[in-house]
């Protein structure tokens, strides 16, 4: 994205901007140079500054950069101006989704990107997503499963200035990929009007409920979502309507998985009502959980000083991403990058160094790991106090 034009296009009667086409896109990635500046003080005259371009280049089969591209229509990076849902067309116009352009915005600010073109795209109004940035296994880079994360990610998923309902389920009918823009509002829901489900009123689909996970959180795969959707369900905060659940229950007696679809609806349980703030305050939180997480300090590190609470943070998936998206709100989210990468890098060294025998090769390559990625601005301000 950052290497394409992103100009307006003309779709039927109108222009859009900040747009490419198919062919634009696939003759992009066909040959692909990415160049990057760093500017930083030299180690041997800190009065000097030296700057360092890195350049990064891909090539690749037109093929292949067509179903490159599908994959960025799948996670829901890109979006067709004109209901396309292909890439066979070479003169078809796309544009970034809010969730692609929160993700690039992401991209820029960890790299130090300042392009005219780019800065143009992210100061528009539709750049507006507060995008759910999921915390990640670091060896496996499969979701945080932890129940604290899931509570985390369902208060999201249920909005939060209440439920977002519609005034008859034909409204859930028409998806849209605007439908959640800022990711603010919640699923889709309808009020039920059985008196069977009088305290437990709120209904939503199965494909709402996948729209909504693919739309505002850092996923790139349905499967993802699914599994998200499946933990709603294990830890009881949603589950199947009464009438599907005995028939899914008398036909598929064993399965209990989330049914992806429209004609499977699941209403919000009391307990995950009282999670979302619908009804009284849970008698639970994820402050409430981790604080009583045992942690072993440093010698000279008071329990309750920054270190430790810091500690805890950086430990608990949870809290780290309630971390992450006040340091968004900040705009100094690259302070957390550099803070885990500094730490990674560290015990990275650390096994290299005590191997027996040492191993010069991969400290040269932990070395030169550390020295390709570009350095992160630190400011100076209150922020990093707690760092």
């Amino acid at each position: 994205m950052v290497s394409l034009p992103l100009i307006p296009h003309r779709v039927r009667f109108s222009k859009i901007e900040h747009t490419f086409t198919t062919e634009e896109a696939i003759t992009n990635l066909g040959s692909l140079k990415f160049s990057q500046s760093n500017r930083m003080p030299d180690p041997k005259d800190p009065s000097r500054i030296v700057t360092t371009t890195t350049t990064t280049t891909f090539s690749m089969a037109k093929e292949m950069a067509r179903s490159v591209c599908t994959r960025f229509l799948e996670a829901r990076f890109i979006e067709s101006c004109e209901g396309k849902a292909d890439f066979t067309s070479r003169g078809s116009v796309w544009q970034l989704t809010p969730k692609g352009m929160r993700v690039l915005t992401r991209f820029c600010s960890r790299n130090g990107i300042h392009q005219r073109h780019v800065n143009e795209l992210l100061d528009s109004p539709r750049n507006m997503m507060q995008l759910v940035i999921l915390e990640r296994e670091a060896d496996t880079d499969k979701l945080a499963h932890d129940r604290a994360v899931v509570e985390v990610i369902f208060r999201r998923f249920c909005g939060e200035s209440g439920p977002n309902v519609k005034a008859s389920s034909s409204a859930s009918d028409n998806e849209s990929l605007n439908e959640y823009a800022t990711g603010l509002v919640g699923v889709r829901m309808i009020k039920s009007r059985k008196p069977t489900e009088k305290d437990t009123p709120y209904i939503f689909n199965g494909k709402s409920a996948i729209d909504w996970l693919m739309d505002c959180c850092m996923v790139v795969d349905r499967r993802e979502c699914h599994e998200i959707a499946n933990l709603f369900v294990a830890h009881e905060l949603v589950a199947p309507v009464m009438e599907e659940r005995a028939t899914e229950e008398r036909h598929h007696p064993h399965n209990s998985r989330f049914q992806p679809v429209k004609t499977a609806h699941y209403f919000v349980t009391a307990k995950g009502m009282k999670l979302a703030g619908w009804t009284r305050s849970p008698t639970t939180s994820v402050i409430g959980d981790t604080a009583m997480v045992q942690v072993k300090l440093p010698p000279g590190v008071a329990r309750d000083s920054n270190t430790n609470r810091m500690t805890i943070i950086i430990r608990d998936p949870a809290l780290r991403l309630l971390f992450r998206e006040f340091l968004q709100e900040t705009h100094c989210e690259e302070n957390l990058t550099f803070y885990l990468e500094v730490k990674a890098f560290l015990v990275d060294y650390g096994v290299a160094k005590r191997s027996q025998p040492a191993r010069l090769d991969l400290i040269r390559e932990t070395l030169a790991s550390a020295y390709s990625k570009s350095p992160m601005h630190l400011t100076t301000s209150n922020d990093l106090i707690i760092l």
